[in-house]
């Protein structure tokens, strides 16, 4: 099994678990991401946490007091301890990123980043928020971003599927079109 399936099973549990004992999703999600964040800012500790050098059993105690530290709900430190004592604490940040997706699917929230050649004004930006909202039937985060190469339209991206509207997509199949139609 690849890690990434692995942290996904562990997200999977946790989600499972807080939903059983009716606990705020959203809270143990910020809970796990900060835990994450905390591990990941700090070299050593990351390096330390993920070595096969170091026992299982340090690790427990780095998470023991890390948790002492900054005391989390019970499920989420269960789950650190048992990931300490099995030596999977490099699943961490994808154990942190699949809890996440799976809180957004419940919650019916969707992802969304479109790319601009200029920035967009917040107002467009919002219209276009609540457009993608009524054509998911989801409530939509959306990311902008620019990329001046596109030269104009946009490039928006929900999940996998890609809708490329871009001056430089269109020239590019003009030109192709062209290029069959001399052949």
């Amino acid at each position: 099994m690849t890690p990434r399936a692995a942290a996904g099973r562990y997200a999977r549990a946790l989600f499972d678990v807080a939903r059983k004992e009716k606990l705020d999703l959203a809270q143990l999600q910020r809970e796990l991401a900060a835990f994450a964040d905390l591990v990941d800012g700090h070299e050593d500790l990351k390096r330390a946490l993920s070595s096969p050098a170091v026992p299982p059993a340090r690790k427990r105690a780095v998470v023991d007091a890390l948790l002492a530290r900054d005391p989390v709900s019970p499920p989420l430190a269960r789950l650190l301890t048992m990931l300490a004592d099995r030596d999977r604490l490099i699943l961490l940040s994808d154990l942190s990123d699949g809890y996440r997706e799976r809180v957004m699917e419940h919650e019916q929230v969707v992802r969304a980043e479109v790319t601009t050649a200029i920035e967009l004004p917040s107002d467009r930006v919002t219209a276009l928020q609540q457009g993608l909202a009524r054509a998911t039937g989801r409530e939509v985060q959306l990311q902008a971003h620019v990329d001046p190469a596109i030269i104009g339209g946009a490039v928006t991206r929900i999940g996998s599927t890609i809708y490329d509207g871009s001056i430089t997509t269109q020239l590019q199949k003009l030109k192709e079109k062209l290029a069959q139609a001399e052949g």
